[in-house]
């Protein structure tokens, strides 16, 4: 079976080699039919520290690797800083 991959937001790089990542679903109502956003926090390995707040990151299921991260950070891309 294939490792999941989900795309977020980080929105706290202050533990070393973790990132928290914000990921984001939508999906409609079932009675009212209006697109709901749900987010939920994941902390994630990143090995280099190379991800700050603002980041969009992928991250992938991993093997448990603390008490509670269970993700890994595959790639991501830099925020744009004007």
């Amino acid at each position: 079976m294939p490792k999941r991959t989900l795309q977020g937001v980080v929105v706290s790089d202050k533990q070393n080699k973790t990132v928290v990542v914000k990921v984001e679903r939508r999906f409609t109502h079932p009675i009212y039919k209006k697109t709901i956003r749900r987010s939920k926090n994941y902390h994630a390995h990143d090995e280099s520290n190379a991800f700050s707040i603002g980041d969009i990151v992928w991250i992938e299921e991993s093997k448990p690797i603390s008490k509670l991260k269970r993700w890994t950070v595959v790639q991501g891309e830099k925020k744009k800083t004007a």
